[in-house]
């Protein structure tokens, strides 16, 4: 893409909303407790497992909880998105980091998405499908508010944008 519809990488300037954060640790806390609830239980009623069983949930639990309180704070600092009148911008990952770039002509839907947690949090994903074999582009942890405005901006945009979204 040459000329003056070429896209250029860059940085995108956006952080997701600050409640991401213990968004993102109540999931990861829901995560560490079921296999820990699991295990746990598993010892208590297998006499002879108990001990191999009981030390694998404490295993468990303690790197959870460590993932807990490390992780969603430097997602939090990693996590970056843009919109401009030509793409959508996306880079996510703190030591596999993945740029994603969608050209408007490349759109072909715009969701908005709000499960459970995030209807708590009064979050929300946007997810931008294009035509990429890589997949959709999602834009979690969006203030519920904002999410809504911008795929309302996205439809519009790359309804007036020229191309075939293939």
């Amino acid at each position: 893409m040459e000329g003056e519809n070429a896209v250029r990488l860059r940085p995108p300037r956006h952080a997701v909303d600050g409640r991401a954060v213990p968004w993102w640790r109540v999931q990861l806390l829901i995560a560490t407790a079921v296999p820990v609830a699991v295990l746990a239980g598993l010892g208590l009623l297998i006499g002879p497992a108990r001990s191999w069983l009981l030390a694998a949930a404490g295993a468990v639990a303690v790197i959870g909880l460590g993932c807990t309180a490390f992780l969603p704070a430097w997602w939090f600092r990693v996590h970056r998105w843009e919109v401009t009148e030509d793409a959508v911008y996306v880079r996510t990952g703190a030591l596999w980091q993945e740029w994603r770039i969608a050209p408007m002509s490349r759109i072909q839907t715009v969701d908005t998405v709000r499960g459970p947690l995030e209807q708590a949090f009064r979050l929300a994903t946007v997810t931008v499908t294009t035509a990429s074999s890589k997949g959709a582009i999602r834009i979690e942890g969006l203030d519920h508010t904002l999410a809504a405005g911008l795929a309302e901006r996205l439809t519009a945009i790359t309804g007036a944008t020229p191309g075939d979204a293939t």
